[in-house]
């Protein structure tokens, strides 16, 4: 990717070299991991895992130096979170809303415009010869936001924090994490 890096516009490539040394959330494994090319010119795809916990997510940036009306401007930012939740998830109507407001928070510091997104619960419940299997909560938030600088270290601060809450994960300072075997 180095040679793509070096063809890339100096606003994409100054936003992937700010997530060099972010802070993230210390319980999330970051892994660079191929980026749809389809949506935008230039694109760069992270993956998360909260370690030891049944959650994942995936962080696109892209860019489109013509720039894009549904973005309000040239760069995207789309997140996914998956989760596996408590079981009291599944009986709290509020939850979805109470996810958004993470997201909400966590981008507090992330300077950011035309945010939008969905939550999902989904609930399994088991039955005849399975009923002894507990019930299962399985959570997904997707969300999209346009950066308004290419400082992008406070967007994937921001999405760690909120696939640690998503997971359970209390808070906790960060630490600084780079991607392994990338020199972005």
């Amino acid at each position: 990717m180095a040679s793509d890096l070096d063809a890339a516009p100096p606003d994409f490539r100054a936003a992937l070299l700010s997530l060099r040394d972010a802070p993230t959330h210390p319980s999330v494994r970051l892994t660079e991991v191929p980026a749809p090319h389809r949506i935008a010119p230039y694109a760069a795809a992270i993956s998360g895992e909260v370690d030891g916990i049944e959650a994942s997510g995936r962080f696109v940036i892209l860019h489109d130096p013509a720039g894009q009306a549904a973005w309000d401007g040239t760069m995207r930012i789309v997140a996914l979170v998956k989760a596996v939740a408590d079981p009291e998830v599944g009986r709290d109507d509020l939850w979805g809303e109470v996810a958004w407001s993470w997201l909400t928070e966590a981008l507090d510091g992330a300077p950011h415009r035309a945010r939008g997104g969905t939550v999902t619960k989904v609930t399994s419940e088991s039955f005849g010869e399975l009923a002894d299997r507990p019930g299962e909560v399985s959570i997904e938030l997707r969300a999209s936001w346009t950066p308004t600088t290419t400082d992008l270290a406070p967007h994937i601060a921001a999405w760690t924090d909120l696939m640690a809450a998503c997971a359970g994960v209390p808070p906790t300072p960060h630490g600084v994490r780079t991607l392994p075997g990338r020199t972005l």
